[in-house]
This record gives structure tokens, C-alpha cells and sequence, in this order.
């Protein structure tokens, strides 16, 4: 089988596509990229030469580029998004063309060549913020209330896909994700940031007072969840891919960053909170579990240490991530051409 991955030099994309070239022999990965400033050939090094990898430079609203990529493909995993929402707030732009507009892009190009599956990565940000002191969670048919252009452009992004299987009957499958961690995670997101900066001597900012909840989604667990959607999942359905089972605050995980590094309790930076910031996600993922035997095996405390692991050990990926140098590896490995 052929898969096309979109965004696969990202975090969450470069570890799938790992995965899947070690667990599925057989099949051959296409991976297209824009290689904006999260995506980071050097994430797939061991990979680079592998004779059923394809890496495609390219940018994901261009159609011809899109056309091009998707013509000798059998599975579509989009997971190219513009994703920061601090970035999003500062400049919309780059969100809604390549969260809207591209996904667009790659509906159209799916649909005239008839993919046998598009499977469309998603966020539970599209589902707005809960209480801090309610008990709900995320469902399936939870309303959408984006509150940042990111998420709104996300929820766009959703829409689109659904509407395309309802009115062409593209076969597709969508999952909203919570917030992931683990390896080659960009260093401006909260764990990487605050382990990153720990190393070098930095403080820690905190936005406001460090009381919004996540939902932390190890990201093997994550593509393990994609992976059975791709399999098992059935046409046209939505599937909620959560790690926790009990609420934990910013200030908490940090704590626990804190304990693990045995670093300065007082490097926390409290600082001007974000513009619309959500209070509380959670998310309920009954229907995976209940309908295709998954659920996250990789606990948060132990996947957390092992992750600060991972940034220790790989001070010079992050190193480069952090001053920009990483963004000419294409240039030196690649010449500027796509291989």
C-alpha cells in the first residue's frame, strides 16, 4: 500500500511515519512538506535512505504540487497544519491558507483520483473550553466553539473533510486529538519549552496563573489510535484519541518537569496571559476504546521522564531547532531540489 502523508517532517508526522515504515513491511510512504519553521527533515535521518520512503518538497495549496503527490497513492494521512496557536493570534494568515485552503486543496485532489481512504488529523481545541470546575469531557458530538483563529481554522478544516464524504462520498475518517508530547516536539510547546529551558538556565513562562488543564496524548499512543482508525475505523466517522484520565494544570506538569530535572523551584515566569485562552480541556475516548479496542498504554508520569530523557540526550536537535539553524539541513542534504 501507498500512503501519503501530509506534514510528515513535523512532530507528530515524522513520528508516524517511523512507525509505520517498522511496523507495516510492505508498504511504501510518500511525504509531502512545505517545510515551514516546524518541520525538520533531520527528524527522519534514520529513515532518509529507507527504498520505501519518498520525501516531496512541496507546498500543500499548490495544486499541481498536490496532484502530483497523490496520483500513485491507495491512503491519505493529513496531518499538515499550521499549528501554534500564539502564532495564529499574531498572524491568522499562514492558518487559514494552509488549514483551510490546503486541506481544500488535498480534498479536491483525494476526490478526483478516488483514494481508498482519507484520514484527516484534528485537534479537541475545535471544541472550545470547558470549566474548570465541571467534570465533562470532549465527546464526538460535542458543538464546536473554536476560540482562536488556529482552532477556528482547524474546525474549517473539519468541516470541510465531513462535507466532502456527505456530499461526493469521499471515504474519509477524522480524529480530534488532545495535546501530545514526546519526541522531536517544536521547542516553543509547553513540555520541550520548559525542559529546553531548564537546560539552559532559563526561567520557565507560565501564562497567567498556569491553571489550564490539558489532556497529554503520548504520541506513540496517538498514532497507535491512527493507525487502527486506518484499519478498523469506519468511513465517514469521527473518533475523539485522548491520554488522561484525571485533570492536570500547566503549573502541575511543570512541577513535575521541575521534580524530575531537579531544577530551581523558582524558575517559574508568570507572564501576561494569552488572548482568549482556554481554561479546561478533557477528553472522553469511549468510542475508540468500545469500538476498535484502543486505549493509551504509555502512562504520563513515566512517559513524561522518559521524554526529558529524549531532550537530554538530543541537545544538539534541539540546539538547532532553537537558534534556526535546522532550517538549512534541506538546502545542504537536498540542494534545494526535491529528492
Amino acid at each position: 500500500m501507498n500512503i501519503l502523508v501530509t506534514g510528515g517532517a513535523g512532530f507528530i508526522g515524522s513520528n508516524f511515519i517511523l512507525y509505520w515504515l517498522k511496523h507495516h513491511e510492505d508498504d511504501f510512504i510518500f511525504n509531502l512538506d512545505k517545510l515551514t519553521y516546524a518541520g525538520n527533515l533531520e527528524n527522519l535521518n534514520s529513515i532518509a535512505r529507507n527504498s520505501r520512503y519518498r520525501f516531496i518538497h512541496g507546498d500543500l495549496c499548490d495544486p499541481e504540487v498536490v496532484s502530483q503527490s497523490v496520483k500513485s497513492v491507495d491512503m491519505i494521512v493529513h496531518f499538515a497544519a499550521e499549528s501554534h496557536v500564539d502564532r495564529s493570534i499574531n498572524k491568522p494568515a499562514p492558518f487559514i491558507n494552509s488549514n483551510i485552503i490546503g486541506t481544500y486543496t488535498i480534498l479536491e485532489a483525494a476526490l478526483k483520483l478516488n483514494i481508498r481512504r482519507f484520514h484527516h488529523v484534528s485537534t479537541d481545541e475545535v471544541f472550545g473550553s470547558l470549566d474548570l470546575e465541571s467534570t465533562a469531557k470532549f465527546k464526538e458530538n460535542t458543538a464546536y466553539r473554536p476560540s482562536s483563529p488556529y482552532s477556528a481554522s482547524k474546525a474549517a478544516s473539519d468541516h470541510l473533510v465531513n462535507a466532502y464524504y456527505r456530499t461526493y462520498g469521499l471515504p474519509v475518517t477524522v480524529s480530534n486529538c488532545s495535546n501530545n508530547f514526546g519526541p522531536f516536539q517544536f521547542p516553543e510547546k509547553l513540555i520541550p519549552l520548559a525542559v529546553t529551558n531548564i537546560l539552559e538556565g532559563k526561567a520557565i513562562p507560565v501564562y497567567g496563573d498556569g491553571l489550564n488543564v490539558r489532556d497529554w496524548l503520548y504520541v506513540e499512543d496517538h498514532i497507535r489510535a491512527i493507525e487502527m482508525i486506518l484499519l478498523k475505523g469506519r468511513i465517514g466517522e469521527i473518533y475523539c484519541i485522548g491520554g488522561m484520565t484525571h485533570d492536570i494544570n500547566n503549573l502541575q506538569v511543570i512541577q513535575k518537569i521541575i521534580s524530575l530535572m531537579k531544577a530551581d523551584k523558582n524558575c517559574i515566569k508568570h507572564i501576561k496571559d494569552r488572548e482568549g485562552h482556554d481554561r479546561r480541556y478533557s477528553i472522553d475516548w469511549t468510542k475508540i476504546k468500545n469500538e476498535l479496542g484502543w486505549e493509551p498504554v504509555h502512562d504520563f508520569d513515566t512517559w513524561l521522564a522518559t521524554t526529558i530523557e529524549w531532550y537530554k540526550a538530543n541537545q544538539a536537535w534541539w540546539r538547532r531547532v532553537k537558534s534556526g539553524e535546522y532550517q538549512a539541513y534541506y538546502e545542504s542534504h537536498y540542494g534545494g531540489k526535491t529528492s
